[in-house]
C-alpha cells in the first residue's frame, strides 16, 4: 500500500478544489483519485472531506491532516530533488507568491522565458498584496517590494533589485482639475492611496530637508493594481512603483508630476524563502533567474520623462 498516493491525491483534490483538477495533475482519471481519497479515509476512519455537488470542504480532521500531509510531501518533493540536482534538471513543483505590482506588471510576462528554459519545473504562481507566513503558505519564494515583509524571521532572502515611486495621472484628470506645480497644490487635488500605507503623507525635498506632505482629499483601495486602474480612468493622483507605470507614462496614458521635488530612497524589490530551500535546484536556478532579469531594473521610467513640462 503506497501511503504516499493516497496523501499525494487528497493534497492535490484540496489544493485545486476539484477531483477532475487534482485528477489532471496527477495523471490519472476523476474516480481513481476519488478511490484514492477513500482508501485514505477509511484508512485513517475519519471523514476528512466533505462531498456536494457544488463544493469540497474541508473537516475539523481534514485541515489537521491536511496541513501536515502538505508539508511532508513538500518535505519529500525537496529531498529528492536535493539528491537528485547534480545529475539532473531541475523540477517539480515550484510554488512563488509575489505582490500585485510586480507579479502582474513583471513576473507573469518573464515567466514563459524561465518555463522554456526549465521545462521540468511547474510553476504554481498566487498573486496577494496581503502579508506572507512562508510556513503556513508554503510558498518557495516570495517576493515583495518595499518595506513589505513576511511574516517568518527566520526566513533568508535575496535583493533582486532597486525600484522608485512615481507620482502621475492620467491627461483625462489633469485636463479637467489643473496641474499641480508644487506639493502644496495636492491639497486640492485628489489622490489614490493604498489603504496599507497610511499615514497618507508623501516626501517630498524642500531645499536641503525632506518634508512629508499630509495628503488631504484622498481615496484608499487596497491594493496597487486598482490604484493603477483609478489613475489611468482619471479618477486621481497616484504614487506608484516605476515597476507599474513605466509603460503608461512611454505611452502617455499617465503624465509624471512633481519629479523634480518628488524624494525617496530607492526601495528594494527582495525574494524570501525559507532557510534551506535555496539550495534546491528548482529555487536556485529561479532566484538566479529573478536576478538576471531584473537586477537591471528594466522598467526604470527614463528621467526625462520624469521632468516637469
Amino acid at each position: 500500500m503506497d501511503a504516499t498516493s493516497d496523501m499525494r491525491a487528497f493534497v492535490r483534490v484540496v489544493e485545486r478544489q476539484s477531483f477532475a483538477a487534482a485528477a489532471s495533475t496527477l495523471g490519472l482519471s476523476p474516480s481513481a483519485v476519488s478511490k484514492l481519497v477513500t482508501r485514505l479515509e477509511d484508512r485513517l476512519g475519519v471523514q476528512l472531506l466533505h462531498r456536494t455537488t457544488r463544493r469540497l470542504s474541508l473537516s475539523s480532521d481534514g485541515e489537521v491532516y491536511f496541513a501536515r500531509a502538505r508539508q511532508i510531501l513538500a518535505d519529500i518533493e525537496d529531498a529528492e530533488a536535493e539528491v537528485a540536482r547534480a545529475r539532473s534538471a531541475p523540477r517539480g513543483y515550484l510554488r512563488i507568491n509575489t505582490s500585485n505590482a510586480f507579479g502582474i506588471h513583471q513576473l507573469a510576462p518573464a515567466l514563459p522565458d524561465f518555463i522554456a528554459r526549465f521545462p521540468e519545473i511547474t510553476i504554481d504562481l498566487a498573486i496577494t498584496d496581503r502579508l506572507i507566513d512562508l510556513a503556513a503558505d508554503l510558498a518557495d519564494v516570495t517576493i515583495r517590494a518595499g518595506r513589505q515583509v513576511v511574516t517568518d524571521a527566520a526566513a533568508g532572502s535575496r535583493k533582486i533589485a532597486n525600484y522608485e515611486r512615481a507620482i502621475c495621472a492620467a491627461p483625462s484628470y489633469l485636463a479637467r482639475h489643473g496641474e499641480p506645480r508644487a506639493p502644496g497644490d495636492l491639497a486640492h487635488h485628489l489622490c489614490i492611496m493604498i489603504s496599507s500605507l497610511s499615514p497618507y503623507r508623501w516626501p517630498f525635498r524642500t531645499g536641503s530637508e525632506v518634508e512629508h506632505v499630509e495628503i488631504v482629499r484622498s481615496l484608499a483601495v487596497d491594493n496597487s493594481e486598482a490604484a493603477l486602474q483609478l489613475a489611468l480612468n482619471g479618477g486621481g493622483i497616484v504614487r506608484l512603483g516605476d515597476m507599474l507605470v513605466a509603460d503608461p507614462i512611454a505611452q502617455g496614458l499617465l503624465v509624471p508630476l512633481l519629479a523634480d521635488v518628488h524624494h525617496e530612497e530607492p526601495l528594494e524589490l527582495t525574494a524570501f524563502y525559507r532557510e534551506g530551500r535555496q539550495r534546491l535546484p528548482k529555487v536556485r536556478m529561479f532566484l538566479d533567474f529573478l536576478e538576471e532579469r531584473f537586477a537591471s531594473a528594466p522598467w526604470r521610467v527614463d528621467a526625462s520623462k520624469r521632468a516637469i513640462r
